[in-house]
């Protein structure tokens, strides 16, 4: 009788056990924390996609209007009709504050969130180049997390070119620090040319170790006759000179 008892008393044990994981009054329910993360996993796929970059999104409904673009910030942009750039372009925040976006040059950036900066540059492109465009912005680094950055915008140590004579915005202008320029986009980028503009004998000029050099370029052939090859890339520094067509009475 000694020896039985232990077994019986598992057997019962195991038979209590039993019935009461069928009992609905000791069911296991799921955990408040459980419900809760379900909760905000639905909340995050509606709402702005703050961090998101300009590869991912495809709708201007969910770019971030919350935070604010400052100077040293580096920002991704995609006009999602533009189907020779399907890749987003990263431009860094100059101490301007402006940015140079595809197809309408300079666009004040700082002072803005990306939805505000994509509005922007969507109104502009949809008044000379598209009926409807979709413009993805978004931060991909904030100047404060760049110290290297932070460092040059806070010196003004900005790479600038620039041009003089017959063009619409002379001055200079800041050259990306991500991107290489050709002396046809930088003409772009000062508004173009003005009406008596000798496109055929634009000057270069450029400092090098050798002194000051003076590179003639025929900008006719290039942005008339697509001879890219002579679209030379600017340099940090380089003076472009447009001088006024000559005209024989």
């Amino acid at each position: 009788m000694t020896a039985k008892f232990p077994a019986l008393l598992a057997l019962f044990l195991g038979v209590a056990t039993a019935l009461n994981a069928q009992d609905p009054g000791v069911r296991e329910y799921p955990s408040r924390p459980d419900a809760a993360a379900q909760a905000n996993a639905a909340a995050a796929a509606t709402s702005p996609q703050v961090g998101k970059s300009a590869a991912v999104l495809t709708t201007m409904d969910v770019l971030d209007d919350t935070q604010i673009i400052e100077t040293g910030d580096v920002i991704s942009l995609r006009v999602v009709e533009d189907q020779g750039r399907r890749e987003p372009i990263q431009l860094r925040v100059g101490a301007t504050g402006q940015i140079n976006a595809p197809h309408i040059g300079l666009v004040l950036a700082v002072g803005r969130t990306c939805k505000q900066l994509a509005t922007e540059i969507k109104k502009r492109l949809e008044a000379n180049y598209y009926n409807s465009a979709t413009v993805i912005v978004a931060i991909d680094l904030k100047g404060e997390d760049n110290p290297a950055e932070r460092l040059r915008i806070s010196g003004y140590d900005i790479a600038l070119f620039t041009v003089f004579g017959q063009v619409l915005r002379q001055g200079q202008h800041e050259l990306p620090f991500n991107e290489d320029i050709t002396i046809s986009q930088a003409i772009l980028r000062a508004g173009g040319f003005a009406q008596f503009a000798d496109t055929r004998r634009v000057k270069i000029v450029r400092n090098t170790p050798q002194g000051h050099k003076t590179i003639l370029v025929n900008m006719h052939d290039i942005m008339q006759r697509g001879r890219m090859q002579y679209d030379l890339y600017l340099r940090e520094n380089d003076v472009i000179i447009v001088d006024e067509k000559k005209v024989n009475f």
